[in-house]
Formats: C-alpha cells, sequence, structure tokens
C-alpha cells in the first residue's frame, strides 16, 4: 500500500531537503510509521502494536502503572490525570479545531524546551497529504495546522534527529507511531521526549480520501476543511469561506471500496492515544476540544497554555448500548461478505436530527466510539488473522467487548452459517 511513494522530507527552519527512497516492506499489517523506513528496519518487530503490543508493560513504564480493568474510565481512554473539554481563547487561523496542539508545540519551542517538533505538514503539492518535518522554528509551526489523511513515516525522521544531535524532541503523533516511538523510547536516548497525541478511528491512503471527497461534493479541489464532528456531522469549508454540515448519516458510505479502510486501521486497539503524555481530541468535547492529561509531562504541557485557554465541565448523555449494537451487527455483515442493513433515504434526515439530541453525547459518545473499534477489532481478526487474536488484542478490548457477547475463550466463532441467519433475520425484520 507504501510502495509507490517517493518521500520528500523538509526540515522546516534549516532551509534543507531530504529525499528519501527507501520503501516501506510489503506487509499486511502495516502503517507505515517510519521504523521499516529507518535505519535499522528490523525495530519493527519489537515496536509494532500489530506484532505483539505490550500496552500493560508500557503504560507502567511511561504513566508509573496500567490501567485498571476495573476502573471504568481507565478503561476506556487509559490512564489519566483529568480530562478536560476546552478551546482557545483566540483559535488559530487554519487550525484543525482551535489550535491546542500546535500551540503547546511552538511554546515549547519559543521556550526553548525542545530542539524540534517531529510532525506533519501539507505536501506542497497536495493539502491532504500528510509529508513527516521536524520543525526547529516555532514561526514555521503554523505550517502544521489541520488534519492531513494518508500514511506518512513519521518516525524515519527519528535518523535525522539523531544526525543532528538534537536529543529533546516533541512529537505529535497518532497511535500506531505513538505506540512504536514508546517501544523505542529507552533505546533513543534521549535527553527529553514530550509525546502529544491525536485520537485515531480511521485512517486510509490520500488517493481512497480523494475517492471520499468526490463522493460527497462535486467541487472537490474546493474543499479545505473536514471535520467528524461530535454532533454526528461533518462539517465541510471551501476555498471561498462557506461552510456545509453534512449529517453522518446521509455520507455516501455504502459507495465506499471493501478496502477504503485497511485491515490495520479496523483491528487497531488504541483509538485514545494511551501512550502519549497529553491527547488532544475531540469525541468527548461535546463541540469542543477533549483533553487527557496522562502524567506530569502532559500537566506541564497543558500549563504552557496559561490564560490561553478555557475550560468548561466534561457532560456525559444518552446511552451508547443501542447504537453500538448496531454497529455490532452491521460488522458482523460486513466481516463475513455480506451486505450491510441499510437505513432507508427517507428516513435519514429523520434520524440525522434525532441523533444529536437523544444520541450518545460527551463522554458517552467517547465510549461507544472506542466499543466500536474494540468490536471491529475482534470481528475483523477473528474472520481474516484468526492467528493474530492471542498476541494483539490486549485484556482490556476483551472486557470492553465481554457486554455484547464477544468474549476471549468462551464466545462462539463467527462462521458463514451464522452470518447467514443474522443477515436472515435482518431481513425479516426490515
Amino acid at each position: 500500500m507504501h510502495n509507490n511513494w517517493e518521500n520528500k522530507f523538509e526540515i522546516i527552519g534549516m532551509n534543507q531537503e531530504i529525499h528519501q527512497k527507501t520503501e516501506a516492506p510489503d506487509r499486511t499489517l502495516c502503517t507505515d510509521c517510519g521504523i521499516s523506513r529507518s535505519s535499522d528496519p528490523k525495530r519493527c518487530g519489537r515496536a509494532c502494536q500489530f506484532i505483539d503490543p505490550q500496552y500493560e508493560t508500557l503504560e507502567k513504564q511511561i504513566h508509573g502503572q496500567s490501567r485498571s480493568l476495573e476502573n471504568n474510565d481507565q478503561l476506556f481512554f487509559g490512564i489519566y490525570r483529568k480530562m478536560y473539554r476546552a478551546s482557545l481563547r483566540k483559535p488559530l487561523e487554519g487550525a484543525q479545531w482551535t489550535g491546542i496542539t500546535t500551540t503547546v508545540a511552538t511554546k515549547l519551542l519559543e521556550q526553548d524546551q525542545v530542539d524540534a517538533v517531529l510532525t506533519m505538514a501539507p505536501d506542497p503539492t497536495d493539502f491532504w497529504r500528510p509529508v513527516p518535518v521536524l520543525i526547529t522554528d516555532a514561526k514555521h509551526m503554523n505550517q502544521a495546522r489541520g488534519m492531513r489523511m494518508g500514511y506518512a513515516p513519521l518516525l524515519a525522521l527519528l535518523d535525522r534527529a539523531k544526525e543532528r544531535n538534537y536529543q529533546r524532541l516533541a512529537v505529535i503523533g497518532i497511535p500506531c507511531q505513538v505506540y512504536a516511538l514508546r517501544a523505542l523510547e529507552k533505546e533513543l536516548q534521549l535527553k527529553k521526549l514530550y509525546v502529544i497525541g491525536t485520537p485515531c478511528s480511521d485512517n486510509t491512503s490520500t488517493e481512497n480520501f480523494h475517492e471520499f471527497l468526490k463522493l460527497i461534493d462535486t467541487n472537490p479541489d474546493d474543499i479545505t476543511y473536514l471535520e467528524f464532528r461530535a454532533d454526528y456531522h461533518v462539517e465541510i469549508r471551501y476555498r471561498d469561506g462557506k461552510q456545509r454540515a453534512i449529517p453522518f448519516l446521509m455520507l455516501p458510505l455504502s459507495k465506499l471500496r471493501p478496502d477504503f479502510f485497511p485491515l490495520t486501521c479496523r483491528t487497531c486497539v488504541d483509538y485514545t492515544n494511551a501512550l502519549s503524555d497529553l491527547t488532544v481530541g475531540y469525541m468527548g468535547g461535546s463541540g469542543e476540544q477533549w483533553l487527557i492529561v496522562r502524567n506530569q509531562q502532559g500537566e506541564d504541557l497543558l500549563n504552557l497554555l496559561n490564560d490561553e485557554i478555557t475550560f468548561s465541565p466534561l457532560e456525559s448523555k444518552g446511552n451508547r448500548l443501542g447504537p453500538v449494537k448496531g454497529f455490532m451487527k452491521n460488522v458482523e455483515l460486513a466481516a463475513g461478505g455480506l451486505p450491510v442493513r441499510q437505513m432507508p433515504n427517507w428516513l435519514r434526515p429523520i434520524v440525522g436530527w434525532l441523533m444529536p439530541k437523544i444520541g450518545p453525547r460527551g463522554l458517552e459518545f467517547a465510549r461507544a466510539r472506542v466499543e466500536m473499534k474494540a468490536i471491529e477489532t475482534v470481528l475483523h481478526l477473528r474472520r481474516e488473522m484468526p492467528k493474530k487474536m492471542k498476541n494483539m488484542v490486549p485484556p482490556h478490548v476483551w472486557k470492553l467487548t465481554k457486554p455484547y457477547g464477544l468474549t476471549d475463550r468462551k464466545s462462539t466463532r463467527l462462521n458463514s452459517s451464522h452470518l447467514v441467519i443474522s443477515y436472515a433475520v435482518f431481513c425479516l425484520k426490515k
């Protein structure tokens, strides 16, 4: 999936460009975090979350403890000290939300707390394509604002950081990148490492994302911003300043190819980026950003913002049980190659109007998404790579799926007869 991409890594602030032609190995489960393109690609065996993840060990190493399976919030969101609903008082132009992540990184550079920030910036030829960058000058952090969609070997630039003797780094990454970074942290022998994580539900190639844009708009090249909001809408902004909100249920998801989201994303167990110091997302934010402060370094990062940030109480409303069960039924069908049950078109606008009012909101919305990801992991692995389940599914995921009848050893493996029966029942209910 990554073999045809020649990477251009730009080190912003040093007026240099690095062309790295090393190709990623062709693996079934690989998000191209960058380690396979590094000076020692064999490290993938001990750094990849899709080979033999060691979340409990790494949580103890980074946070001083592993998550408790009996603590409800830790079970869902990982180790944390505090959670907030937050926004910058003065939102930054071009930021995906208000700009908390890039502002924190900017402060680290301005105050000389790090030598460089390892993050993503847009490809010069494609606004949506992510390109790994090392930013050494705070004034260039504005180039890293906004969302990118696609795979990019972020951690390959750790070699360049070492060559440049950057011993104090801040890294902004998604869960698969952060896991590999943490697994190798001791070997890197950095004097300081700050990790700002963003949650990740599903990723896809930049090419696939362009296909999606074409399905939702007749002028996809005019789209400059896209965000899945916690109010069950996708917000789109255009070059001319216009904005549009599309209810989730009105998205043309049924027209996407079956492999639009790769198996890696369908089997990822770390939506909330549990190994970061500070997670900055939106699912639990009820229209604002959702911050998970996981350790002392996370508190130090947040303190950099002082009075530039405002906080408000987190909320938790609605009931996730129905939506999660419905999601599970569709995943069971899809994993078995059967047609997914679709809502009648006439009903979609009505339900789309109701969901922000009666559906799970705030932390309940975030819990629903975490459970959906856990269910998706178990069902797709069981169907496509059952031998991987023993190593790839950690205990907290089994705890999350147990209320829905998916347990480690006692659950019944899906087979074609079960799927046919499920599909028949669904058809009868229509």
